[in-house]
């Protein structure tokens, strides 16, 4: 009988125990489902935020790409046109010559032309198309005189003279030019050599 009591005793004080104990256990899972559910709208918070900075940065690469698409057509333009049209400034100039030319043409038709008069306007024509010229950096290799220099001149013959050092250009058959200090074509020239058959120094 005793023995029966006291178990009976105890299972009371467990089911006083868990009575107890319950309510709290209850309390703490509905704190945890609370804490969830705010973690879960933080989270979410920042999917979207995440999802909002993605879509703002997409656009931003967009946006760039097509300026960098314009700016690449824009740059491919400029230069189409500027070979098209590199030597508009140049050919503007040389409008004025060719109607000088024209005009110069049109006198020397005339069968009483003053011959005087053609050659002074063939003169103020040549002038102004060596003004022309110079304005657009076209310089002539005129080297009649000088020595020899096989980076601008083009010996087309030698000549045995006494009177000039040998390796001298005594005569151009055709004048040269440079264009910026570069050449643009030789002068074609005759050059002197000592009586004796010197050959002309090439690297004069």
């Amino acid at each position: 009988m005793e023995k029966d009591q006291a178990q009976n005793q105890a299972e009371a004080v467990d089911e006083t125990e868990a009575a107890e104990a319950g309510p709290e256990s209850e309390h703490e899972t509905t704190e945890e489902v609370d804490n969830f559910q705010e973690d879960q709208q933080e989270l979410t918070k920042l999917l979207e935020d995440a999802r909002a900075k993605a879509d703002d940065h997409w656009d931003q690469l967009m946006r760039t790409r097509a300026e960098l698409e314009n700016f690449r057509k824009r740059n491919q333009r400029d230069l189409e046109n500027a070979h098209k049209f590199a030597l508009e400034k140049f050919s503007m100039d040389l409008l004025q010559v060719w109607d000088s030319l024209e005009l110069g043409h049109q006198a020397a038709q005339d069968e009483l032309v003053d011959v005087d008069k053609l050659r002074e306007g063939t003169e103020l024509t040549l002038k102004l198309l060596v003004d022309v010229m110079q304005k657009h950096g076209i310089e002539q290799v005129d080297p009649d005189g000088e020595p020899f220099n096989p980076e601008f001149h083009q010996a087309m013959s030698i000549q045995e003279r006494d009177d000039v050092a040998p390796n001298t250009v005594v005569a151009v058959v055709q004048k040269g030019y440079l264009l910026n200090s570069r050449l643009l074509r030789p002068a074609m020239v005759m050059v002197s050599k000592a009586g004796s058959g010197a050959a002309i120094d090439e690297e004069a």
